[in-house]
């Protein structure tokens, strides 16, 4: 099967690397043949005021090339330190298209309209619904880290 496009990027600080991440990246590779990730750099995850510490960018780049071994991407993909929201987004013919959650689509209007501002042409938005728990409240690192949730969704204990 033909890939929809050549390179798409997917962005996030991928901490507690958990089911959501992994469908937003088996997103990102399913259509696009090179897949850029760009990794939150420790100053820029602290910038993002998480409600909880954040792991550190090597460990974080450690657990994500773990999974991209597991499914033999490593060679079709790129993954560089991301410092601000834009990474690589505003710089002509990077990329074709951006891969994102229902969380982070905002953020990819905002690549959009800056990329319009400088004269470039929209990127294709390729947006994935939130993977739900089994409480159906969206597997974030935030619930993760608060114990409420394993990284595959489960439960651990019940909310008050």
């Amino acid at each position: 099967m033909r890939k929809k496009f050549k390179t798409v990027a997917v962005g996030g600080t991928f901490d507690e690397f958990h089911k959501g991440h992994r469908v937003l990246l088996m997103k990102a590779f399913e259509v696009g043949e090179q897949v850029l990730i760009g990794l939150c750099s420790d100053e820029f995850a602290k910038k993002l005021n998480k409600p909880h510490a954040t792991a550190s960018y090597k460990q974080r780049l450690e657990e994500l090339k773990i999974f991209l071994r597991e499914h033999d991407f490593l060679k079709r993909t790129r993954i560089i330190p991301l410092n601000d929201v834009y990474g690589v987004t505003l710089s002509k013919g990077c990329v074709e298209a951006l891969v994102v959650s229902k969380e982070t689509e905002p953020t990819a209007f905002r690549i959009n309209e800056e990329r319009k501002r400088l004269g470039l042409p929209p990127l294709h938005i390729v947006v994935i619904e939130m993977v739900p728990s089994k409480n159906h409240v969206p597997i974030s690192t935030t619930r993760i880290r608060r114990g409420e949730i394993d990284r595959e969704g489960l439960l651990l204990k019940t909310p008050h």
